[in-house]
């Protein structure tokens, strides 16, 4: 992840955006950290327009910018922890990009492709890495960065997760299991090793998520919001709220041009003039 830290991001329209106004003039600290990935996370939407539209999302620090922090946009996993570690880099934090295999939804037993990004934090002084990615979107992501620390349940803002390690198949380094406490038992979100990634690295993996006609993210809308006290969630056309106690309501939009308005009113989204989406 080199690239994004030699990369200028406008610190200051980053935090306006975030709504985040703490102290930055002391060292990095894992409650500043903390504080920064709640604040983004509960300020910029995941959402997969591009793709769906017809167009791989471009990674670069200006792009990024330009879409999630001046627009008003969001974007998917490699968009957000991209911009997350152009803003964390630039406050002093050490930055490493890991990528997971994710098992919402998966069959039992089933290998997917290292599809999600997310980041291992250095705080100075600090001997624990801390977990950060604010990019899963789902009601199971993380709230607030975590240690890399297996068997301990994290409470991090209204939700509770927790690592378990699982021995590698092939005998290698365990793997890391993220796991989230949803409806009375711990569910796998997904699973990764600490192998460094980088830019050039998730520029394929992007391409391949964005571009493959095998994707889902090609062929089906995907909108998430994350807020302290509730997770709102458009499948296609089905709006999913989410309480921290489980509770969920749904409802069915009736046309694309109800789908434009709760892009709008509901997840802070502009699609870009004209745009109709499939379905």
């Amino acid at each position: 992840m080199e690239h994004a830290a030699r990369i200028a991001l406008d610190l200051d329209a980053y935090l306006t955006r975030i709504g985040w106004t703490g102290d930055r003039r002391p060292a990095p600290t894992v409650e500043t950290l903390r504080a920064v990935h709640r604040a983004h996370l509960t300020s910029i939407p995941f959402e997969n327009l591009d793709p769906l539209l017809g167009s791989a999302p471009s990674l670069a620090v200006p792009d990024l910018e330009a879409k999630l922090v001046r627009g008003r946009r969001g974007g998917y996993c490699y968009e957000h922890n991209t911009l997350l570690t152009a803003a964390l880099t630039a406050l002093g934090f050490r930055v490493t990009g890991l990528t997971a295999r994710v098992r919402v939804g998966a069959a039992p037993g089933a290998v997917r492709p290292r599809t999600h990004m997310l980041l291992l934090v250095g705080v100075p002084g600090e001997e624990r890495r801390q977990v950060a990615d604010v990019g899963f979107g789902s009601v199971g992501g993380l709230l607030e960065a975590v240690p890399l620390v297996a068997d301990t349940e994290f409470h991090d803002g209204t939700r509770r997760h927790r690592y378990v390690r699982e021995p590698h198949p092939e005998g290698l380094e365990d793997l890391w299991v993220f796991q989230a406490f949803l409806d009375g038992s711990w569910q796998d979100q997904y699973a990764f090793t600490r192998e460094p990634f980088d830019a050039s690295d998730y520029e394929v993996i992007n391409w391949h998520v964005a571009t493959n006609p095998r994707s889902p993210f090609r062929h089906t809308l995907f909108v998430q919001r994350t807020a302290l006290d509730h997770h709102l969630h458009l499948w296609g056309r089905t709006l999913i709220g989410t309480r921290p106690d489980g509770t969920r309501k749904e409802r069915e939009l009736a046309d694309n041009d109800e789908v434009l308005h709760v892009l709008a009113a509901d997840f802070g989204i502009e699609p870009p003039p004209g745009t109709a989406l499939p379905g």
